[in-house]
């Protein structure tokens, strides 16, 4: 009988230590949450202060023409479809302003036909400057970095230049639009 009753309060005792471990260790948790002792946090990566954006018309250096349309259209819709900025056109009703360059537009031939020399598949990578200026306190938010984005083609998949150089800006405007976020 006396083994019996010792088995129950041993078992008891090994249910309280697990409730109590649960317990503190949720609590532990919670503690690695806060944001102020450097856990997680459900904040926005973006920054607060901003709601407006004035997009300006990426710069093209190179002589492939009409990529520089598609890069800021593509990055317009990024905005306002990933960040909790608004797109303006006015530079005076913005609180911050976007622009950047595009250095170059490079194109290399990824594989050939061994058979007949043909090229199968050609790759378009595109580089680009962004700067983003906050006009209320004049800070650089990003200032003049260098980012590049590429896309592959294949004209046997009746895909071309055009193609590629779509695809490619929005890789670009993805990637502009990750450098927006706050370092975490």
């Amino acid at each position: 009988m006396k083994k019996g009753i010792l088995r129950q309060l041993s078992a008891r005792r090994k249910a309280f230590s697990a409730c109590a471990l649960l317990c503190f260790g949720a609590f532990g948790v919670s503690l690695c949450g806060c944001a102020e002792m450097g856990g997680y946090s459900n904040e926005s990566l973006f920054p607060r202060d901003v709601s407006t954006v004035c997009l300006k018309m990426f710069e093209n250096q190179s002589f492939r023409r009409a990529v520089e349309y598609e890069l800021s259209d593509a990055l317009a819709k990024r905005i306002e479809l990933e960040t909790p900025y608004k797109i303006v056109s006015d530079p005076d009703l913005a609180d911050t302003v976007i622009s950047g360059q595009i250095t170059s537009i490079g194109e290399l031939a990824l594989s050939t036909d061994r058979d007949i020399g043909v090229v199968l598949e050609k790759e378009v990578e595109v580089q680009a400057a962004v700067t983003w200026k906050n006009l209320k306190t004049g800070e650089l938010l990003i200032d003049h970095l260098a980012v590049s984005a590429s896309a592959t083609y294949s004209e046997f998949q009746m895909q071309d230049f055009k193609y590629a150089s779509s695809v490619v800006a929005n890789n670009l405007a993805r990637k502009i639009v990750e450098l927006m976020e706050r370092n975490w």
